[in-house]
């Protein structure tokens, strides 16, 4: 169960030659791909263009119909494997995956294909996930690209250029022999837009037809002295033929006046962004037009040198706005144009800061300083908002100064003129001069909140079980792994030490593995890593190399991790899947002999009596815990339509809800720290005498019980209650509820009339 459907916007896939297609990023993308005639599909689900996968699967239908193979890779080097049918054969082939992350993992099938090259059209869509959206390491595809000489496409973010990218991205790599890799930025995944669509094409060749004609070359595959040849192919046959099909398909292209004396150089990706800085400059118009000359590199790599050339030959000076560091197309600027003695000033990350996402407002105020230096005329100020104006360096001024040696104090004082800001002048600014005083932006009052579990998660209760044995027995080391038990690193928990990898939660603790003490690890792992690659890098290494620490997988059902995807023990039933295969299956079959499962996470007790005796029995050899409970936001989206249709038609529907007796309550907190959970929140004490905060549970409840059972596991006080909600109740129900509430009705009035006889 992904976390989006697909079905109904997918039937716009099926439109024909002339038709208007409107409709989101991915799906554009989509489009393109049935539109040039590709023979198989494949990638590794994931942010931020997981929904490409979900488009893909969602429109399997239709790449039926097409001949085309399309498959869910288990990991992003299994997807990259795959392009290997387009070494030998004319075959067209798409893989997808999260940059850098998925790249990194993909490097090594990658590098043997680009070192072999290829012979069918290879694409590689990456969401090139760098900025504040990311949730990864900050690093860009460029780099991997150079050291691979894969080209590299970052189309301008609107779906006629994304569609146009993907379809000359297949020429491309046919026309040079060589892998292609498309950067889709995540907005651009999903901007909304339209362009006119042409007809899906079946292969030309396919899949059964290599099957039945199998074909090898042993020049393409990378063993010596091959690989060596094949170094030479890439530098001085591959390269110069993309270069020559890229100017030739003009997919780089050009705008403004190219007869100014300064001009943008853009990546493809920041076109957006660029033009609407220019439009707050009043500098450009709500459709993009712009005379301000602008070179879009549409391909970032590789640097097309006559082009670029051709745009600076008559500029005094060039801004480079490149996203990301290092300056790796800056760089390539400046030796391109030195080689041939070109002294256009090239400016770049001198304007622009090295690190972090270039916004409209970062872009701006580098145009503001380069037009400042270079066209004072166009540095339209007056027409910012007053808070970015605040956040802008002061205008370079021209002023009066004094300037006098000892002599000239002596005689006769002497004046100059200086050009300089003015907060740089070491001296007082003259009366009639006005002071230039910058107001600061004052700091936005937000109370800091660590991102968290959601409510009513499965895994929350696991890490509550090991703060419970981490109070026993002491702490322990904690490796941890990619996923959304990720957040056990943050409060309340504050649970591990290191994470390495998607998958690599238990190889992050292999080193720890001495017969010099008693002492164990505890390593964490999703079921979505532990099927990309955490059964082999993990479990088997630990087996072989024997291993006697722990590992606890968490089983929630669904590739949790990358939006709730089916995976081999998914639980639900799949048509077009295999599904239902046990985690304990798999782990025995490598060899582990210690393994228990608990069927309910919620059940912290049983959690936690199973962890200590993983980390205290004298069985040696590696011990793994598979803590099963259903995603809670795929059981929500589940439950939540059959339980509104079953009131709708009548039916009695009951719902657990959890709260705290106000006048029970402690309100030490207890439970917050040992659960975190974002219903169980607090509010004012009604009793006057006490002045702390109760705890309280507020409507975003589900009832999983955590609260409770944190209570009862860890003895906190006993001020947790479990209510029924009955929608369509029975008479019975009916009934049982009004005695309930003259029964308390009776007790609450005995207890008034008692505090009344003390007062």
């Amino acid at each position: 169960m992904a976390e989006r459907s697909f079905k109904k916007e997918v039937q716009k896939l099926r439109i024909g030659e002339g038709e208007v297609f409107a409709g989101e990023g991915i799906l554009a993308v989509t489009k393109a791909l049935l539109q040039s005639g590709v023979s198989y599909v494949a990638g590794y689900q994931g942010a931020p263009i997981s929904h490409l996968m979900d488009v893909l699967a969602d429109a399997s239908d239709i790449m039926e119909e097409l001949g085309i193979h399309f498959e869910s890779s288990a990991s992003e080097a299994t997807a990259a494997a795959t392009l290997a049918a387009s070494v030998n054969y004319p075959l067209r082939g798409a893989i997808t995956f999260k940059a850098t992350a998925g790249t990194n993992v993909a490097s090594d099938p990658l590098s043997n294909l680009a070192s072999g090259g290829v012979t069918g059209g290879a694409l590689i869509i990456v969401g090139e996930d760098y900025g504040e959206g990311s949730s990864i390491m900050q690093e860009r595809s460029h780099a991997f690209a150079m050291k691979s000489q894969i080209w590299l496409l970052d189309p301008r973010p609107n779906l006629p250029s994304i569609v146009r990218a993907v379809e000359k991205s297949f020429e491309l790599s046919e026309a040079s022999n060589t892998p292609v890799m498309l950067q889709m930025r995540i907005r651009a995944c999903h901007m909304h837009g339209h362009f006119v669509a042409r007809d899906n094409v079946r292969p030309s060749f396919t899949l059964a037809q290599a099957m039945e004609n199998p074909s090898r070359d042993i020049s393409r595959i990378v063993l010596p002295p091959a690989s060596f040849v094949h170094e030479d192919e890439k530098i001085n046959k591959r390269w110069p033929a993309a270069v020559d099909f890229i100017r030739r398909e003009q997919l780089n292209e050009f705008f403004g006046d190219e007869s100014g004396d300064y001009g943008l150089i853009i990546q493809g990706g920041m076109y957006n962004t660029v033009i609407r800085a220019l439009q707050l400059l009043g500098l450009a118009d709500v459709e993009g037009n712009t005379d301000v000359p602008l070179y879009v590199m549409n391909v970032a790599y590789p640097l097309i040198d006559d082009e670029l050339r051709g745009f600076c030959q008559t500029k005094q000076a060039v801004l480079m706005i490149e996203e990301g560091q290092p300056e790796f197309i800056e760089q390539e600027v400046h030796t391109s144009l030195r080689r041939v003695d070109m002294q256009t000033r090239v400016h770049g990350k001198d304007m622009l800061p090295r690190v972090g996402e270039y916004t409209t407002t970062v872009v701006l105020k580098a145009l503001v300083k380069f037009f400042d230096r270079y066209r004072p005329e166009l540095a339209a100020r007056q027409l910012l908002s007053e808070g970015v104006r605040a956040t802008l360096a002061p205008r370079p001024v021209t002023i009066p100064v004094r300037v006098a040696t000892a002599a000239e104090l002596a005689s006769t004082a002497a004046t100059k003129t200086l050009t300089a800001p003015v907060a740089a002048l070491p001296i007082a600014v003259p009366a009639s001069v006005p002071a230039i005083v910058e107001t600061p932006v004052p700091a936005l009052d937000v109370h800091p909140r660590p991102p968290s579990f959601c409510t009513g998660c499965p895994e929350r209760p696991i890490f509550t079980a090991m703060k419970l044995v981490e109070r026993e027995i002491g702490s322990h080391h904690v490796s941890c792994d990619i996923g959304c038990h990720l957040f056990s690193i943050l409060p309340p928990f504050n649970l591990g030490a290191t994470t390495m990898g998607y998958g690599l939660g238990w190889a992050g603790a292999s080193a720890f593995n001495s017969s010099e003490t008693t002492r164990r690890t505890i390593s964490i792992m999703g079921d979505g890593g532990f099927w990309h690659n955490g059964l082999t890098s993990g479990v088997g290494n630990a087996v072989f190399n024997k291993n006697d620490n722990v590992l606890v997988i968490i089983d929630n059902g669904y590739s949790a991790a990358t939006g709730g995807q089916d995976i081999l023990s998914s639980k639900a039933e799949n048509a077009s899947r295999v599904t239902n295969m046990p985690i304990e299956k798999a782990v025995r079959g490598v060899g582990v002999e210690w393994v228990r499962t608990i069927t309910n996470t919620y059940e912290i007790s049983k959690m936690r009596d199973t962890l200590r005796d993983a980390l205290t029995t004298t069985v040696r050899g590696p011990k793994v815990i598979i803590a099963q409970s259903e995603c809670m936001l795929n059981k929500q989206r589940r439950i939540k339509p059959l339980m509104r249709k079953r009131t709708s038609e009548g039916h009695r529907v009951v719902r657990e809800r959890f709260g705290v007796d106000s006048d029970t309550c402690t309100g030490d907190h207890s439970c917050i720290r040992l659960s975190g959970c974002p219903s169980l929140s607090i509010k004012d004490n009604p009793d006057p005498l006490r002045r702390d905060p109760v705890a309280t549970v507020i409507d975003s409840c589900v009832g999983c019980g955590v609260c409770g059972e944190v209570a009862h596991a860890a003895v906190l006080c006993p001020s947790f209650y479990r209510a029924q909600i009955i929608g369509n109740p029975t008479r019975l129900d009916k009934l049982t509820a009004r005695v309930a509430s003259v029964v308390i009705g009776f007790l609450q009035r005995r207890l008034a009339i008692r505090e009344l006889s003390y007062a």
